[in-house]
């Protein structure tokens, strides 16, 4: 492994961004439209921080925090590392009895929770904690040990004793943290329903910032238009993280958005990089882009050579300006992107780029920009990465995936056991997704471990693979192929969108639904074939990264 750009100091890294970008936009509520500059940021920092040590809050000290996406959110959590402290972010769609687990399991001395979520929320399960403060605004929501209601008042007045003649620039000073020190526990939320807290360094974190800083995914007065949960990894790192490390301008939006919102803001923002999850490129391709190309004109024109590159063309230009139009690319993480919908997006020149990583990773293992990026893979291992196939012949035959290097987590928060379940001695995390390596270190993935399903005549079959293709059927909304007394079988919830505007009824749908079964036969392997189709009455139970719990429908 050999690394090609140096891993700085996490907390030293905003010292130095906010210092050197003091009168940049740093962050813009979407809503209300209200700006805050690099110097906003750090003074509201600051100002946190005289209230931590007021309360006799400790480097290394737990705080976690759960609430939408905001400005405050952002402060909040740079506030914590910058301190010292560690940071537990907790997703707000979690339910409360999660909540209430993750802040007593992380032992947080602190949390900072929206109104809406602390409703649901009952005071006296909180075990360890000293005290709640709201996220929306500068309100004590409880207080044990700790007078933190007397503290918020005298913040202004102490922060003023401190910084007599103002704070500036000059005053921006972080705690002297190596490394090596633990910075954030993040709690999964895996589709096996269980949540494991990921320990994540300071090292791990600037393993990830510094590859962004370092490929120039933001850069000075760039624009970054943060859609994606801040409390999940992926967000974290590249909506937030890397943008304040370099002096971008981050909108924020509070929370995952409409189309019709996402699309508006896109178009306002004009973001230079976007992040998203492939869902969103799904539906633009199933709802606006395949009813257009499977059209009788536009089909016959797509079979005729040099007219298909012309409606190919006006197709990508449609959809770069539906981005923004000012964006270098498109990096579509946090689960595989369907295959058909990425060819298509390869054929039109689409810029776009398929990127791998887990929370174990905070998150990056794998990543290519998009004019490098070979389709149907998730991109080269990073340079500060290793990676390793659990297979005989890694290039042909699928094996486990395992990764090691400067990323990759130091293990679970109080769980040894599930800690030596994925990571060896020597440091090789077992990522429990199947796929193969090129010798460039490209990885090819296949589906997860876990998932994998094997077939009557001793094939491995992956399910992701054959519910890729059934998603892009007719009437399908979301799917998933389980084993049923030895046969596979494919559970559809229907798209009741779509049957209304074709007015197809629902004692239609079975004959449909047959057809639908037929066409996608005919497109996979024989061992691969389903023997029948069951409607859902409701959709999929999903977890807050709206990826299906797949435990709930094995059987």
């Amino acid at each position: 492994m050999r690394d090609i750009f140096p891993i700085l100091n996490f907390i030293k890294i905003y010292e130095r961004s906010f210092i050197e970008n003091w009168d940049l936009p740093a962050l813009t509520d979407y809503v209300t439209g209200k700006t805050y500059t690099y110097g906003n940021l750090a003074t509201d920092i600051a100002k946190t921080h005289v209230f931590f040590e007021s309360i006799g809050l400790e480097p290394g000290d737990k705080v976690a925090i759960c609430g939408k996406d905001s400005v405050e959110w952002v402060k909040i959590y740079m506030a914590v590392v910058t301190y010292g402290a560690v940071v537990v972010p907790i997703l707000s769609d979690f339910n409360p009895v999660d909540i209430t687990h993750i802040v007593n399991h992380s032992e947080a001395q602190l949390l900072f929770v929206s109104n809406a979520v602390w409703e649901h929320i009952i005071p006296d399960d909180l075990l360890r904690i000293k005290g709640v403060c709201s996220c929306d605004k500068p309100e004590v929501l409880l207080e044990r040990d700790v007078e933190l209601k007397k503290y918020v008042k005298l913040i202004n007045r102490r922060f003023r004793r401190r910084y007599p003649e103002g704070y500036t620039s000059y005053d921006v000073k972080y705690i002297d943290r190596p490394n090596s020190e633990l910075v954030e526990i993040n709690y999964t939320s895996g589709t096996t329903g269980f949540s494991k807290g990921v320990m994540l360094t300071g090292e791990n974190l600037a393993g990830n910032v510094c590859f962004g800083m370092q490929s120039e995914l933001h850069f000075r007065s760039s624009r970054a238009l943060a859609f994606l949960p801040l409390a999940h990894a992926y967000g974290c790192a590249f909506d937030m993280l890397t943008p304040l490390a370099v002096g971008s301008h981050v909108t924020l939006l509070s929370k995952m958005p409409s189309p019709r919102v996402l699309l508006k803001a896109l178009a306002e923002v004009k973001p230079n990089l976007v992040l998203c999850v492939p869902l969103i490129l799904e539906k633009i391709y199933k709802n606006q882009i395949l009813p257009m190309i499977t059209k009788g004109a536009v089909r016959w024109t797509l079979a005729v050579p040099l007219l298909d590159n012309l409606v190919y063309s006006k197709i990508r230009k449609k959809l770069i300006e539906a981005f923004g139009g000012e964006f270098a690319e498109v990096i579509v993480g946090g689960a595989p992107l369907n295959h058909e919908v990425e060819e298509f997006l390869h054929k039109i020149k689409f810029p776009f780029t398929v990127g791998y990583g887990m929370t174990e990773c905070g998150p990056l293992i794998s990543y290519t920009p998009w004019k490098e990026f070979k389709v149907g893979s998730s991109g080269r291992t990073l340079p500060t990465m290793e990676s390793m196939i659990m297979s005989e012949d890694p290039e042909n035959i699928p094996g486990e995936i395992c990764v090691r290097g400067t990323n990759v987590m130091r293990g679970y928060y109080k769980n040894p056991e599930a800690t030596e379940l994925v990571l060896s001695e020597d440091g090789w995390l077992k990522t429990g997704d199947v796929g193969t390596r090129s010798a460039d270190g490209t990885l090819y993935i296949r589906g997860r471990s876990k998932t994998m399903l094997l077939s009557a005549s001793g094939q491995n079959i992956y399910p992701e693979e054959i519910e890729a293709k059934l998603n892009n059927m007719p009437f399908v909304a979301e799917s998933l192929v389980v084993m049923r007394d030895g046969k596979l079988v494919g559970l559809v919830y229907p798209d009741y969108d779509q049957m209304d505007r074709l007015g197809v009824t629902s004692g239609q749908l079975p004959e449909e639904m047959e057809k639908v079964r037929d066409d996608l036969n005919k497109l996979v392997a024989p061992y691969e074939r389903l023997t029948r189709i069951i409607l859902m009455p409701t959709e999929f139970e999903k977890t807050p990264k709206r990826s299906i719990k797949r435990f709930l429908y094995s059987n």
